[in-house]
């Protein structure tokens, strides 16, 4: 099957999720710039969660790039981190309003780390389909970046029993290590030229 319509239907749903995620702004009624103070922890879940949907947007594109086809599993596989990354919007409002309590923040961690297996199970699917001497899987490798960022995700859900903050700050490391663009994909589609003598 042609990619084209997973890419256009995913590319979709993410800006749908962005869109949701900034209506939940609300703007302060005072003039006075005191009025921001109490929405700075609805304004920083904001700007981190929309960052882990650039991540995710970015990622996604770049992935699909070296794809020539999809199936079924491809289908299905997309649609779960779909789910995952649609109730980034409800966990972030929460955990905003909540003042990084320990539930909204923890369950904003199972969100996080249900959208990294999920789009796991989506390269699995992936390489399965399009072979382990595909351009993908070279491209993929070990995926440690993606293996760390999963590990990291399970000690901030066990942290955030204990300190919420703690596990919040965990959870802006891994955008951190995923912000620097990922350039694995763009590597094998354009090898880096030699340097000039």
């Amino acid at each position: 099957m042609d990619k084209g319509r997973l890419e256009a239907f995913s590319d979709g749903v993410i800006a749908i999720i962005i869109t949701i995620m900034v209506l939940e702004l609300k703007v302060p009624h005072n003039a006075d710039i005191k009025s921001l103070v109490p929405v700075l922890p609805v304004l920083g879940s904001y700007v981190l969660s929309f960052i882990y949907v650039g991540i995710y947007w970015n990622n996604h594109h770049h992935t699909m790039q070296v794809v020539e086809s999809v199936n079924g599993s491809i289908l299905w596989a997309n649609m779960l981190l779909l789910f995952w990354l649609s109730l980034i919007p409800f966990v972030t409002a929460w955990m905003g309003e909540n003042h990084f309590a320990h539930w909204p923040v923890t369950c904003y961690g199972i969100v996080l780390i249900m959208c990294s297996i999920s789009y796991a199970i989506l390269i699995i699917a992936l390489i399965r389909h399009h072979g382990k001497d595909s351009l993908l899987a070279k491209a993929i490798g070990k995926d440690r970046k993606g293996n760390i960022s999963t590990v990291i995700y399970a000690v901030a859900l066990a942290v955030s029993f204990f300190n919420s903050t703690v596990s919040f700050a965990l959870y802006i490391l891994v955008a951190c290590v995923w912000f620097i663009p990922d350039r694995r994909i763009e590597k094998e589609i354009v090898p880096e030229e030699p340097p000039c003598k």
